[in-house]
């Protein structure tokens, strides 16, 4: 049985990466993507060179770059059985000094850059006739943020690109779903001081932040056939985090 192939934007650190390793573990064979060679370099380092793993870092907004880049991994590695949307930028300037450039920032990652990659890849598992799309959704695509508007807009966009493309694309034996991750330990959270996490932990009924491992098994879980007539779900892995 040939090995199953995932693509993953946003591995070279945190979440991504921590979702990187957990495919690696399960067998599969792993295409990251960064936005740079030295974050890409550095990972596959990190990843002790595993010739399971490779790395690319053209522009997800790219819309000619990425076809080119997929249908070349699908003909290198076999086929693209699993895509993972991770990329994104949040950022929390007031409203009131908001731009349209900064939202435009926002925008192009984290919607443009899914529809990109979601798009090339589609045409391949159409043609291959299976396939599962995975996004990174947020908690804050359901409760909002106190500033920073174009994060929680963005991540309201990817639930209804989820729930569009999951109606739209299951004929052909592709399921497109996400995950919304709570507050995860990753080396923003990490730095900020006690007298902020804590009264976070307070408002999560499990008492611990979440780890970038939690929302790594929630994309193997998705990805797996435990989860074959599981498409158009937004899960949430925020430990029911009162907002």
């Amino acid at each position: 049985m040939p090995e199953k192939v995932c693509i993953i934007t946003g591995g070279t650190r945190g979440i991504g990466f921590a979702t990187v390793q957990a495919f690696l573990k399960e067998g599969y064979k792993v295409v990251l993507y960064g936005s740079r060679k030295e974050t890409v370099d550095k990972a596959l380092e990190q990843l002790d060179h595993n010739p399971n793993v490779f790395g690319r870092y053209t522009s997800l907004i790219d819309e000619e770059a990425i076809l080119r880049d997929f249908n070349e991994i699908k003909d290198e590695l076999g086929s693209i059985d699993v895509l993972i949307n991770n990329a994104g930028i949040s950022e929390s300037t007031p409203f009131p000094d908001y731009t349209v450039e900064k939202f435009e920032k926002v925008m192009n990652l984290n919607i443009i850059g899914p529809y990109v990659c979601s798009h090339a890849a589609a045409l391949i598992m159409k043609e291959q006739g299976h396939g599962v799309i995975l996004n990174t959704s947020s908690m804050v695509s359901k409760y909002g943020q106190p500033s920073g508007v174009a994060y929680p807009t963005s991540k309201f966009a990817i639930n209804g690109m989820t729930i569009s493309l999951a109606r739209e694309l299951g004929k052909y034996g592709i399921r497109v779903n996400a995950v919304a991750p709570g507050i995860t330990m990753t080396d923003m959270v990490r730095a900020l001081p006690e007298q902020v996490i804590n009264p976070m932990i307070q408002n999560i009924p499990l008492r611990r932040i979440g780890e970038s491992e939690d929302i790594a098994s929630a994309f193997v879980f998705l990805a797996s056939d435990a989860a074959s007539y599981i498409t158009g779900a937004i899960l949430p892995v925020d430990g029911a985090m009162i907002s």
